[in-house]
């Protein structure tokens, strides 16, 4: 059986995280990393609540300069392997009064009970104490993580998660360093495990200030991955169309070379773009070449159908813009699924053979 491990990220907290540990030690959760994610608190106030934690037996790592919130969250865990060794799962909460001991507790026994599913404290924004910008923001990323991922998740925002041995691989290598990682990793692991939805109490002290969410900087890095996508798209179109005329004007425009020598070098371009920026993929090889030219070439019969077909209805820069438009969403979760699958990094096998969980299941307090 897995070791539990609490991963807490802290910036600048105050007495409230020390009470909460002493609470956690309380109910035997007593393997704990803080990582000090460069706070900037006078130092004998910070330094004097660190040195509490350590003095009170947890293990506490820090960041000379703020790195984000993602990147504390693999700090925490790349610590917890290291120090407790690499059979371990990871309860992450927030240090800022958010989460309850007794919720957090109650997340470590769901994912005890179920060791191969990520555990989610999931909260109810419909209360009058939960603040606007959390309410909307959360109905749209659960609206965006359902288009794209055909799975309802109630609370996408959580940082009260439950992650089990079989995707601290993933975890580790996930893209991002800031709030865009924990939404980054929601939705891979949901493609790779089963979700089980821990119900919590809802906590927003004087209207959430303590909160380091910052609104439209932060909400556009949850969303980064498809608008980097979406981007690199533009990119390769703009210069799929610059490099034909240009070729047009030295070959002629009906010219073989104009027409496959700008799609081939704009699809390189967005090979290269998605691999390393959209999809931050660090694998080696040729497999994921393979897997773009494949797609990248059903890609092109498919459109040239599209737009045959709607030309009978519509005008032909309409079908193209139609069939485009669908083939631009199809080809995003295609690509993120199976062209740069992060999948690859988790044992699939060992996953299947141990699940025991159907999906979605919402944990109520008794049996699940």
């Amino acid at each position: 059986m897995a070791k539990s491990i609490v991963v807490i990220p802290a910036l600048n907290p105050d007495t409230r995280l020390c009470s909460l540990v002493n609470q956690l030690m309380y109910m035997q959760l007593d393997d704990i990393i803080i990582v000090d994610d460069g706070s900037t608190i006078s130092r004998r106030e910070g330094k004097d609540i660190f040195f509490e934690l350590e003095a009170m037996g947890c293990v506490v790592y820090r960041h000379e300069t703020n790195l984000g919130k993602g990147a504390a969250i693999k700090t925490g865990i790349s610590k917890a392997i290291e120090t407790f060794g690499n059979n371990v799962e990871i309860i992450t909460c927030d240090a800022d009064g958010q989460h309850l001991p007794k919720d957090i507790k109650k997340v470590a026994d769901v994912l005890k009970d179920n060791p191969t599913s990520l555990v989610l404290g999931t909260r109810d924004f419909e209360g009058s104490n939960v603040p606007k910008k959390s309410k909307y923001g959360n109905k749209i990323t659960s609206a965006f993580f359902y288009l794209t991922k055909k799975k309802k998740c109630p609370d996408t925002q959580t940082g009260l998660r439950g992650i089990p041995n079989c995707l601290l691989s993933l975890a580790l290598e996930e893209q991002g360093k800031r709030y865009e990682y924990e939404m980054n990793f929601l939705s891979d692991a949901a493609d790779m495990v089963d979700m089980v939805y821990v119900p919590i109490e809802t906590i927003y002290e004087d209207g959430n200030k303590t909160s380091h969410f910052r609104p439209v900087r932060d909400s556009l890095l949850v969303y980064s991955r498809p608008l980097r996508f979406a981007s690199s798209s533009i990119i390769s179109t703009v210069l799929e169309y610059v490099l034909f005329i240009i070729l047009s004007l030295i070959f002629g425009s009906g010219a073989f070379l104009a027409q496959s020598g700008s799609r081939m070098a704009s699809g390189v371009v967005n090979f290269l773009l998605n691999k390393y920026w959209s999809f931050g993929s660090k694998r080696s090889g040729s497999k994921e070449l393979i897997r773009y030219s494949i797609l990248f070439g059903v890609q092109l019969l498919v459109s040239a159908i599209l737009i045959t077909l709607l030309s009978y209805v519509v005008s032909s820069i309409v079908a193209k813009l139609i069939a485009d438009t669908c083939l631009f969403f199809i080809s995003y979760q295609i690509q993120r699924r199976w062209v740069f699958k992060k999948g690859d990094v988790v044992n699939e096998r060992k996953i299947k053979a141990k699940k025991e969980n159907a999906k979605g299941k919402v944990y109520m307090g008794g049996s699940i």
